[in-house]
């Protein structure tokens, strides 16, 4: 597995129903994609549920990453986004684990991430056991559609991505919290279960 993002900061009076649009028509296009677990088109609106910002953060997981390098350089389909907004910043991390959760069978309404720096020092076996530990337990909880523990080795940083049934769970820590516009998950069993090594 490897998970990427990117984040189009919009301005603070800029109308989300134009990418709610946007969305509604295209999203489907991913909906067989070659390659790709699966695709959130999330979103952050200024205001909601605590964000400071407008933002279209679509968030992938691929379990093939030669299909992410097409969809990304090779004319895939990522130079729609270059054209409507420029190029964003990618951000991409290694995948560490994977799980379905009690609500698979159900399309997800929320997203949430958080992004943990290793502490310098840290023994990185130990601190990625401890994370998948708790990714374990989250994935028994319910709400929950698919969590995913991934690394950044640039940053030295995990990141924790989190589906939701209706809403991020209020006792959850999360440094984002997003609505879901609409899931693409063509090979999403795909991704092994559990640690993936």
């Amino acid at each position: 597995m490897y998970a990427k993002q990117y984040e189009i900061t919009l301005p603070a009076d800029y109308d989300m129903g134009v990418i709610r649009t946007r969305v509604a028509r295209a999203a489907h296009i991913l909906d067989d994609r070659a390659g790709l677990g699966l695709k959130a088109y999330v979103i952050r609106e200024r205001g909601v549920d605590g964000s400071p910002v407008n933002q279209y953060a679509p968030l992938y997981l691929w379990h093939d990453t030669g299909r992410m390098s097409e969809f990304l350089v090779g004319g895939g389909g990522f130079q729609n986004i270059i054209a409507s907004f420029g190029r964003p910043p990618v951000h991409h991390w290694a995948g560490i684990a994977c799980e379905a959760g009690p609500a698979r069978a159900v399309t997800p309404k929320a997203a949430s991430r958080r992004l943990t720096p290793m502490p310098d020092g840290a023994d990185p076996a130990a601190v990625v056991d401890t994370a998948l530990g708790e990714l374990a337990a989250l994935a028994r909880t319910e709400g929950v559609h698919t969590a995913a523990l991934a690394f950044d080795p640039r940053h030295w940083q995990l990141m924790l991505f989190v589906l939701w049934e209706q809403a991020v769970a209020p006792d959850h820590h999360a440094t984002e919290r997003y609505e879901v516009l609409h899931l693409s998950s063509p090979h999403l069993d795909e991704i092994p279960r559990g640690r993936h090594w």
